[in-house]
């Protein structure tokens, strides 16, 4: 229902996204290794900065695509009630995280992404040394990749705000979704900023682990309510 989603749920929805542990995670890693690949700050944070700008495209065209998708299929209605009910479980699952983190199930990457980013990176790595510039397209790959591998982890609050949209004008639901996708890498910028002015990435990773159970319970709670409010929305 287009009418009752507000830039306020938008921005929201992106803030929860954008602080999943899975994000935070991935990028943490990608900065390390990148620290260590790049031969000086500099070529790190535009490494950093290729990788965010793949990761906003992507994951803004995927949107795009499933909106065109529920619209051209005459699907809308069904999608929009779909997200309502997978925002309320996704909820509840990253709740008992909070009590009870990686135990029973959990919303996670897909199995053996982990894997394969380090071997990506390896890559990185190695064209580093011989072809430069091809380790910024590395870079950008691993961006697209990261998106896909990370839906299962961090896709829920997105597909709320695209079923919202999907009941509403598509050309209203594009500067929503660009607004939406922004939000959700600025967090990502903080932290690239940080490991440029010196913070290590074992450091951030440290304050990752410690607070990722709050972060998993604001999400959850946060999903709840969206959730709810979808369902109470077409009541």
């Amino acid at each position: 229902m287009i009418e009752q989603l507000t830039i306020g749920i938008v921005i929201a929805a992106a803030l929860a996204d954008s602080i999943n542990p899975c994000v935070f995670g991935v990028l943490i890693f990608l900065l390390a290794y990148m620290t260590k690949v790049f031969r000086n700050k500099t070529r790190m944070l535009v490494g950093g900065l290729v990788y965010i700008t793949a990761v906003y495209i992507t994951y803004f065209l995927l949107g795009m695509g499933i909106l065109t998708l529920a619209y051209t299929a005459g699907l809308a209605k069904k999608f929009y009630y779909f997200a309502a009910f997978l925002a309320i479980g996704a909820g509840l699952v990253e709740i008992k995280d909070f009590f009870w983190y990686g135990k029973g199930f959990s919303l996670q990457m897909i199995p053996g992404a982990a894997e394969r980013i380090k071997k990506y990176s390896k890559l990185m790595e190695s064209l580093e040394t011989k072809h430069p510039s091809l380790s910024l397209l590395i870079a950008a790959l691993l961006g697209i990749f990261v998106v896909f591998v990370e839906l299962p982890c961090t896709g829920a609050p997105y597909l709320a705000i695209l079923g919202m949209l999907s009941t509403g004008s598509y050309a209203e639901g594009i500067p929503l979704l660009l607004l939406y996708n922004l939000i959700f890498i600025l967090p990502l910028f903080i932290i690239v900023g940080l490991v440029y002015v010196g913070h290590t990435s074992r450091t951030l990773e440290k304050w990752r682990k410690e607070h990722r159970g709050l972060m998993r319970l604001g999400i959850g709670l946060f999903l709840l309510a969206l959730g709810a409010y979808m369902i109470w929305a077409v009541i």
